[in-house]
């Protein structure tokens, strides 16, 4: 009898996926056989919806070392084919997956503003699910983008990371906007994000969506090469208590700690906090590298729901965090630079309120408002920026065939640095800036063929206190033939307005030798413009294999420079010395193309496999400029990034995940292509607790990833780590 049951169990569970019930069926079966794990099929494995896996890979045509690395990865990642065996006693009613048709269709919202189906967005999307999250093993956002074919993500040491979208990649990069649950956090500073402050509980994030491509029609300036939105769990989904900790070699300590209520039938809320400590990366040597870091954040979020169709939502976070740095900084004697180790601080917080009403089945408004805080001290100058948005958008169907989307906004900043004459480090003239920001939008759905194609249309118009009025028009084509397909095309115009250091910065380089050389803000310098032109096709050509290709090529105009001046002297501070002037200028253009490939596929019903690449090409044309490293920036990203994930559900509620990644050489930064590897251990002895192992970085003791040139940081490398997770739901 039992010889027979496990017989049945080993048919049923290793059959292909393509024969399986549907991922809806499984579940059901699941709810019904274990009545008591609701808690865990809501917040973490239904989770798993949102899969439209890939890799991404990029790399030089001087390389000729892609084939090996590729076959590498692809051996330790199929190599574990032999587990089948291992795994038949498993029962077919834990695998809680849903279908590649559901998970297609998952809505997302960064698109269009609008909740809409993924696989029906004319754009370039990629949606991280929790469940990603939570088998990916990474601990915070950053590292977590790597799954994202079309970004480019680098660590610079414990604390910095240069992350962005089809190119243009630096630690201050500028040309990706980035939201948390609808808030921006892009400084006005540099015009980029402090990855470093950007956290939550990884626990409470449901999605994360990153549009590759501009979005600046309905996100505005500086949703150049694409937006990244963060997507927290509704206070509702996340009832009762969660408990996590761990420690490991870089994970030095890391605790979490999260509890929901309900307050009424319609109210709820949810309060966190949480803690890491993470340990120094290594110098080239070895040696640690003076970058350590923790940090400790709380907050909460409240959700409402009213019988009229109103929905409320209130949360807002608090965190402080302390860093060691090492950077480099110029002196006026021999040897004309010196090393400078100190202790940097951060503290913030955000609260936000938003308001939603539906109208009706096809109209409705919003109003969200949040204010957000940052005091930062990073060695070199104390900054304190405080931001205050306002947003309003409405949508409603006009007649049978077309859906209107419009809206308002305004946003207002202050910045405010504090010099330090006793240093020739970064320094702002003024000090104290304010920015006001008006803007509105207006988009339009418009449906050719019922059901099968759409033109949307859509432009913002901004006025900002740098250069005054900017216009962002983008028009899209979807055509979907069949249920299972999507074609789609685009053309956008995008914008990217100066930010403060831009207008008012200097910044002294640490040559090491005579003359002094400073970058300095111009406050002519002018909006940098894109053309930008996109196509994409997705297909569920199976049950058990689903493709996404997007192409693009890019225009820009008017870039960054850093043009060479007349040299002048001062005599403040002294000795009295010579200063080589760089000004920002607008005198590069550029063109980029590339391919983004992902793939997901289910040999059998337990078991996961998401292949992405990534292919990139920029040309700058430097015949107008006097920078002379200008033309770095075609040979400081990655030509090629290939990503393959393995997700295996096994048997006695196990998981084993592995994760393979190819990343290029960046020849300008003399950094040399890698393979990495990830590996998860997995184990659920019950619904609510869970236990991992998880290995990063595996193949080597340390590597290089990326190297700044704007600010001279230590040179850094990330090292191979270990560490041990415990998660305890109650």
């Amino acid at each position: 009898m039992e010889t027979d049951k496990a017989a049945g169990t080993l048919a049923r569970w290793a059959k292909p996926s393509g024969f399986a019930s549907s991922g809806i069926q499984r579940a059901d079966s699941f709810l019904s056989s274990n009545g008591n794990s609701t808690r865990r099929l809501r917040e973490s494995d239904l989770a798993v919806l949102m899969n439209s896996r890939r890799i991404t890979c990029q790399r030089t045509s001087r390389d000729r070392g892609l084939v090996a690395p590729l076959g590498l990865a692809l051996a330790l990642l199929f190599g574990v084919t032999a587990l089948p065996t291992l795994a038949a006693t498993r029962s077919p009613e834990d695998l809680t997956e849903l279908s590649l048709e559901e998970l297609m269709n998952v809505e997302v919202t960064s698109v269009s503003k609008k909740a809409q189906p993924a696989s029906q967005a004319a754009a370039a999307i990629f949606v991280i699910t929790q469940e990603d999250l939570r088998r990916s093993g990474a601990t915070s956002i950053p590292e977590a983008l790597r799954m994202v074919p079309g970004l480019q993500v680098a660590r610079l040491d414990s604390n910095k990371w240069a992350i962005s979208a089809r190119g243009s990649n630096s630690r201050f990069a500028n040309k990706l906007l980035v939201l948390i649950d609808g808030r921006t956090v892009y400084t006005p500073t540099f015009a980029g994000v402090y990855w470093d402050v950007q956290d939550t509980l990884m626990e409470d994030i449901d999605r994360i969506e990153v549009i590759r491509g501009p979005g600046a029609t309905l996100w505005g300036a500086n949703a150049v090469n694409g937006v990244i939105n963060v997507i927290t769990k509704k206070a509702k989904d996340t009832q009762g208590g969660l408990l996590v900790g761990g420690a490991g070699t870089e994970e030095r300590g890391f605790t979490g700690v999260r509890y929901g209520t309900t307050l009424s039938d319609s109210t709820h809320i949810r309060a966190y906090g949480k803690f890491f400590a993470r340990d120094d990366q290594a110098t080239a040597t070895g040696n640690p590298a003076t970058d350590s870091w923790h940090q400790a954040r709380g907050g909460m979020r409240l959700d409402h729901t009213a019988n009229n169709g109103d929905d409320f939502t209130f949360q807002g976070d608090y965190y402080h965090q302390q860093f060691l740095e090492n950077t480099t900084i110029p002196t006026l004697v021999t040897p004309f630079k010196q090393a400078l180790d100190f202790t940097g601080r951060a503290t913030g917080g955000n609260v936000l309120g938003r308001w939603t009403h539906t109208i009706s089945a096809t109209s409705g408004l919003s109003l969200q408002a949040y204010y957000d805080r940052l005091q930062l001290d990073n060695g070199r100058q104390d900054v304190k920026t405080d931001t205050a948005d306002l947003n309003f958008q409405h949508y409603a169907a006009w007649g049978t065939r077309q859906n209107v989307m419009w809206g308002l906004g305004y946003r207002f900043a202050n910045n405010q640095t504090s010099n330090r004459p006793d240093q020739l480090t970064n320094s702002y003239a003024p000090q104290n800036r304010y920015i006001n920001i008006w803007s509105g939008f207006v988009q339009d759905d418009i449906t050719l063929l019922p059901s099968t194609m759409t033109l949307t249309l859509g432009t913002k118009v901004e006025h900002n206190d740098f250069t005054g009025l900017v216009v962002q028009p983008s028009g899209r084509l979807r055509w979907t033939p069949t249920n299972y397909q999507t074609i789609w095309a685009a053309a956008s115009r995008a914008i990217r307005t100066p930010s403060i250091a831009e207008d008012d910065v200097r910044i002294n380089q640490a040559t090491g030798r005579p003359p002094l050389i400073a970058a300095l803000g111009n406050r002519d310098f002018g909006n940098e413009k894109l053309l930008a032109y996109e196509a994409g096709y997705r297909n569920q050509i199976t049950q058990t294999l689903s493709v996404d290709i997007a192409s693009f090529y890019n225009n820009y105009k008017d870039l960054r420079t850093l043009e060479r001046g007349t040299p002048f002297t001062e005599a403040v501070p002294a000795p009295t010395h010579t200063v080589v002037p760089l000004n920002v200028g607008n005198r590069l253009r550029a063109e980029t193309y590339g391919v983004e490939a992902a793939l997901e596929w289910r040999p059998l019903t337990w078991w996961r496999i998401q292949p992405s690449y990534t292919y990139l090409r920029m040309h700058l044309f430097t015949d107008r400029t006097t920078d002379v490293n200008a033309g770095n920036a075609q040979r400081e990203n990655p030509a090629h990034q290939v990503s393959v994930r393995s997700l295996m559900s096994l048997p006695y509620k196990t998981e084993l995940d592995v994760w393979a990644r190819y990343v290029d050489q960046l020849p300008a930064l003399n950094i040399p292509s890698y393979i990495t590897l990830d590996v998860r251990l997995g184990w659920r002895p019950t619904p609510e607790l869970e236990f991992s192992l998880v290995g990063q970085n595996l193949l080597d003791p340390h590597r290089p990833e990326f190297r700044e040139t704007l600010v001279s940081y230590a040179p850094t490398e990330i090292q191979r780590g270990v560490y041990g997770k415990v998660a305890w739901r109650f």
